[in-house]
């Protein structure tokens, strides 16, 4: 048996009891898509281990989710690609299955989990998975077991719901040290021993035959699908393989800059790891421990909790500045989408101070109003501002500076700031290979105010709000290449 996981970790979600007569225990791998650092397949080992079971693992890809498209699915096929060769060393079954029509999918999980002992699965707090875990769980004719693997500080060990950064980086230093002893296992399945399920019943594959991966990921191999086909692959190939080598490279060659040149586009000093943390091809696990483990740090060196933003770990300012954004502005964002999941991503979630002064200058009148056909076609009369838009649309990322900036024109430029909700969702989900995710609304909700304080002095349109301007940006940042690669003369390339 390998460890347990942390009690904390780990939700009974209905009442159905372990079968020991079953088949197999099946992990149904929904959001933690990676073969390594992962609780919920540590929990599925360690239940075939002690059940004496085969495992089976399960990762299906749906096609009725909103914002469906080519980029979306490629990205989380490579990923399954890196699964399948991974799995295929380890005494353990893996079943991927790609939706070929809305709905096809519909009784395969009941299929499956009919014939399993137990089933485990990924508890995620955003976007249409909660929602597909309840519709489920009731049903399900197995025991459902949910596993949080989302951050470091399991998302049930904060009581409250944080609305400023310092008061949750102070919980935060407080508890850190205790929830490094919880690491999950590097690889979960190294030396470990399971018995073989020769095939997956042919019941289930007659009906959903496992995913022909490769022809996929052909040209044109996606076109059948009933996705956004206008919204193009991005840039950034998918999978724990380019995760970890991207990671590598960011350790060996960024992470020196990290502190001072992160907020400059052209001096590419960030990780880039945003769609695989998303899509769970990384964990913020291997983030944190790399960096430590770089550092050469133990805990004796850390200081009592502060709430700064340095000091806490002493470190180098840039591991710092990074362990940072990775423990506190990553997991605040999990927090607010765990213990408010009706409303992480609606305007009323917003603290009063902002709704009070944003309604106070709703009237006030706008530079320029654009539509959000403008902004998706980058049809502003702001040149930095079009590039970040050309950004996202072109390779599925934008950069974190930019984003801000991006996300308060368009506030600044909308007929109110729930329209500006609107568009700043509506864009980010559709071409952002991190949308739809915790962190994502974060970012998005951080242009509105949301931990954030009044700003003085009030501005038209913003208020108390935090302002930022594109001319600003153009001083303060290395632009030139950045607005070269994105810039007017870059549509088409």
């Amino acid at each position: 048996m390998i460890r347990a996981i942390p009690e904390d970790r780990l939700q009974i979600a209905n009442d159905q009891p372990v079968r020991s007569d079953g088949d197999y225990v099946l992990y149904w791998m929904v959001a933690f898509r990676r073969t390594r650092s992962n609780f919920a397949l540590q929990h599925a080992v360690n239940c075939a281990l002690e059940l004496g079971k085969p495992l089976l693992v399960f990762e299906p890809l749906r096609i009725g989710y909103r914002w469906a498209s080519d980029r979306l699915h490629r990205f989380v096929i490579e990923g399954m690609c890196a699964n399948r060769d991974d799995l295929a060393k380890k005494n353990v079954t893996y079943f991927p299955y790609v939706e070929p029509k809305k709905h096809a999918e519909r009784g395969l999980l009941h299929q499956l989990a009919g014939r399993a002992c137990t089933v485990v699965t990924d508890e995620y707090p955003c976007f249409f998975l909660p929602r597909m875990i309840n519709a489920v769980q009731r049903n399900l004719p197995a025991r459902l077991e949910l596993v949080d693997s989302n951050g470091v500080i399991p998302l049930r060990w904060a009581e409250r719901t944080f609305t400023v950064a310092h008061s949750y980086r102070r919980w935060m230093q407080k508890n850190i040290l205790d929830a490094l002893m919880e690491f999950p296992a590097e690889d979960p399945l190294a030396k470990v021993k399971l018995p073989v399920l020769e095939s997956v019943p042919e019941a289930v594959t007659r009906k959903w035959p496992a995913a022909n991966l490769e022809r996929l990921l052909q040209a044109g191999g996606l076109k059948d699908l009933a996705i956004d086909h206008q919204v193009v692959p991005g840039r950034v190939a998918g999978g724990s393989e380019e995760a970890l080598k991207r990671y590598d490279r960011f350790l060996a060659e960024r992470l020196q800059k990290y502190g001072s040149d992160r907020n400059h586009p052209d001096y590419h000093a960030t990780t880039n790891l945003s769609p695989h943390l998303h899509f769970g091809h990384i964990s913020a696990h291997q983030l944190v421990s790399g960096v430590l483990d770089r550092e050469n740090w133990n805990p004796e060196m850390a200081s009592p909790a502060n709430g700064k933003n340095h000091g806490f770990w002493n470190t180098s300012d840039e591991a710092e500045a990074f362990l940072d954004q990775v423990l506190t502005w990553r997991e605040i964002g999990f927090n607010m989408a765990f213990r408010h999941p009706d409303s992480y991503d609606k305007f009323e979630s917003l603290p009063e101070w902002v709704q009070k002064t944003l309604a106070e200058h709703a009237s006030d009148e706008r530079p320029a109003i654009y539509d959000l056909g403008q902004f998706e076609r980058a049809e502003t009369a702001d040149e930095i501002w079009n590039a970040a838009q050309r950004e996202i649309v072109q390779t599925g990322l934008m950069h974190n500076y930019m984003r801000m900036l991006w996300g308060k024109k368009i506030l600044h430029w909308t007929e109110s700031p729930r329209q500006a909700l609107r568009v700043m969702i509506e864009l980010n989900n559709k071409y952002g290979l991190d949308g739809r995710d915790p962190n994502s609304y974060n970012g998005i909700f951080w242009v509105l105010g949301r931990y954030d304080r009044a700003w003085g002095p009030k501005r038209p349109v913003f208020g108390s709000v935090r302002y930022m301007t594109s001319d600003s940006t153009r001083r303060k940042l290395k632009l030139k290449q950045y607005l070269q690669r994105f810039g007017a003369a870059s549509v088409g390339a």
